[in-house]
C-alpha cells in the first residue's frame, strides 16, 4: 500500500458526504496513509447577500468559518475515536473546485474523496455540473462514495478496454483493497457486425468472430493481470459482449460488486469535459461506490 500516502476527504459537512469522510478514515487505517478533511465555503452566498442586505452584521463570514472548522474538528475527533486515525483539517473559502484542486495539489493527495449525494456537491442518482467538472478536472484518482463505510472493500468490479490507462486502473484496484477479490471485465463488440450481417455473412461465421474476439480478450486479462502481479484465487476474468456502461451496470448486481474502479476515458470512447461516456454513466447510475482513475 506504500503507492497510497495522502487522502484528503472533501465535505459539505451534509450526512451523506460525512460518508465519504469515513470511507476515507477506514482507506488510511488499512492502509496507513495520512488523512486530511477539507470543506470549502463558497462566496457566492456572501455576494448574494451583501446585494440584498445592506446592513450584513460584521464578522458574519468569520463566525461562519469557525463554525465550520468547529464541526470539521468535531467529526475528526469521531474518526480519531472509531478508527484510530488522526486527521488535518482544512476550511477554506472561495471556488468549491478550484480550492479542492489547490489542497489535492499542496498536499500531493493520492487519492481524494467525496460523497456521492449531498448538499449541493452530488444528489441523489444525479451527477451534478459541480461534481461531473470535479471529476473531469481532478489530476488525482476520485473516490466517490455512495454507501455507508461499514468495512473494507470485498468485491470490486474493474472494467478494462486494454487503453494505456487499464494497467494503471487495475494496480489502483489491488493497492485500495489488496484482500478483495476482483471480478476484471471486458466488453467487446464485433467490428461491424451489423454491416457483415446486411452484407449475407452467415450467423456461423459471425459466430466464430464472436469466439474469436472472446478468446482474444481473455488472454489480454490473463496478461494484464499477472503484469499487475496478482494472485490466481484473487481475481475472476469475465468476457461480455454487448453495450460497455449497460453490462457494467448489470455486472455490478450479479457480482455482488461494492467498489467499481473505472479509468475516466479511453482508447474509442468520445469524451465530453475529460470525461468518457462510459465513467459517466456508471458514475451517475452505479448503486456501489466508484473509483475514478486518471
Amino acid at each position: 500500500m506504500a503507492n497510497l500516502r495522502q487522502i484528503l476527504a472533501a465535505t459539505d459537512l451534509s450526512s451523506p458526504s460525512r460518508q465519504a469522510v469515513r470511507r476515507a478514515a477506514l482507506q488510511a487505517k488499512e492502509c496507513g496513509a495520512r488523512l486530511d478533511l477539507l470543506h470549502v465555503l463558497s462566496r457566492a452566498p456572501f455576494e448574494k447577500l451583501r446585494n440584498l442586505v445592506t446592513d450584513v452584521p460584521p464578522g458574519l463570514e468569520e463566525r461562519l468559518e469557525a463554525d465550520a472548522r468547529d464541526e470539521l474538528v468535531r467529526l475528526a475527533e469521531r474518526l480519531h475515536q472509531d478508527y484510530g486515525v488522526s486527521a488535518g483539517v482544512h476550511v477554506v473559502t472561495g471556488s468549491l473546485l478550484a480550492e479542492i484542486e489547490n489542497q489535492t495539489d499542496a498536499l500531493r493527495a493520492d487519492l481524494l474523496a467525496v460523497g456521492g449525494r449531498g448538499e449541493g456537491f452530488m444528489r441523489h442518482r444525479v451527477l451534478g455540473s459541480t461534481a461531473e467538472r470535479l471529476v473531469s478536472k481532478t489530476r488525482s484518482p476520485l473516490l466517490v462514495v455512495k454507501q455507508p463505510a461499514r468495512q473494507a472493500y470485498r468485491t470490486l468490479l474493474v472494467p478494462v478496454d486494454f487503453s494505456s490507462v487499464s494497467a494503471a486502473t487495475l494496480r489502483l484496484a489491488r493497492d485500495v483493497a489488496p484482500g478483495a477479490e476482483i471480478v476484471l471485465l471486458h466488453v467487446f463488440e464485433v467490428p461491424f457486425e451489423g454491416r457483415l450481417r446486411l452484407a449475407g455473412v452467415k450467423d456461423e461465421v459471425l459466430n466464430g468472430y464472436r469466439v474469436a474476439a472472446r478468446q482474444e480478450a481473455l488472454s489480454k486479462l490473463q496478461a494484464l493481470a499477472e503484469q499487475a502481479r496478482l494472485a490466481s484465487g484473487s481475481v475472476r476474468f469475465l468476457v461480455l459482449q454487448g453495450n460497455p456502461e449497460r453490462r457494467i451496470l448489470e455486472q455490478e448486481q450479479d457480482q455482488a460488486c461494492d467498489l467499481i474502479v473505472i479509468g475516466k476515458h479511453g482508447e474509442g470512447q468520445l469524451e465530453e469535459l475529460l470525461l468518457g461516456s462510459t465513467t459517466r454513466q456508471v458514475l451517475v447510475e452505479s448503486q456501489c461506490d466508484v473509483l475514478v482513475v486518471v
